[in-house]
Order: C-alpha cells, then structure tokens, then sequence
C-alpha cells in the first residue's frame, strides 16, 4: 500500500477505499488547498478510474490528488478556473478548495457527481449517503435500482 508525505499539508496513505490523501495541517473553510496538476488529453474517448474534466479535455491528476476518494458529504471540490492567455485562447487550471473546515488526520474527499449512466454502488459512509456514486440531480434516474448495501464496493 502506497504512503508517502505530499506537500502542501497533505499525505497519501492507505483508505477505507484503497489509497486516499490525507490532511496533515488544519484548513480553514473556502481555503484553497492546492492546484492540481497531471497530464492532459484531448481525446474526448479518453477515461480512467482517475480521470478528471478540465475545459474541453480530460486529466490525469499527479500525486497526490489523483488518490482523492468520493463522498457524499465531501470536505473539499474540485474548482476550474478558465483564463485567457497571451494569444487570446481559453487555458485552464484545477484547484482543490476546502467546503468546510478540515482537521489533521481527516481524509480529502470530493463528489464525483458522476452521470447516471457512469453511477455506481457508494459506500461512503455519510449519514446522507445516496447510495450511489452520481449526480444528486441525476439520482432521480436510478429510481427501481439497487444499491449493494452500503460499505460493498462494485
């Protein structure tokens, strides 16, 4: 199982799914924690357990941040933040804000708030918990569906 120190306050260490990143500072509600940084691919085929959108493209986070897990009730978000550069094309950043204070120790999550057609079982634990991995305005679509009960992963 992979654990390292990041910079940055953060660590990577083994989780309730796998591999997660870990807060080893306080942070403050709204702070941002870092940007994220990882290869790009313009290919609108592309995917992967890590892949995140950024613009018109797709991203492969670096470590840390390509470990962060999913809740339903996440400490953290995912931020874009498009700017113009010096030939007047949309160039984009991705950053991880902090939603609510977060203590050392505490695991880094995100909503993945994946389409209905990408959900999948959730396990997460939160007393909100959907049940899946989607979208809370597409949750509705997976009505007559299943979970497996909470804790099972896909």
């Amino acid at each position: 199982m992979i654990e390292m120190e990041a910079s940055g306050g953060v660590r990577i260490a083994p989780s309730q799914f796998g591999t997660g990143v870990f807060a080893t500072r306080t942070f403050r509600a709204r702070q941002k924690i870092a940007s994220i940084d990882g290869e790009r691919f313009d290919d609108p085929e592309y995917g992967s357990d890590y892949c995140v959108g950024i613009g018109n493209s797709a991203m492969e986070p670096d470590p840390p941040f390509r470990f962060l897990n999913h809740s339903c009730h996440p400490n953290c978000e995912l931020v874009e933040i498009e700017y113009i550069d010096e030939e007047g094309g949309a160039e984009y950043e991705l950053w991880l804000n902090a939603v609510r204070s977060i203590r050392v120790g505490e695991e880094l999550t995100i909503d993945y708030a994946w389409p209905a057609e990408a959900a999948i079982p959730c396990g997460c634990g939160a007393a909100a918990c959907r049940g899946w991995i989607v979208a809370s305005e597409d949750l509705h679509r997976l009505r007559g569906r299943e979970p497996l009960p909470a804790g099972t992963l896909a």
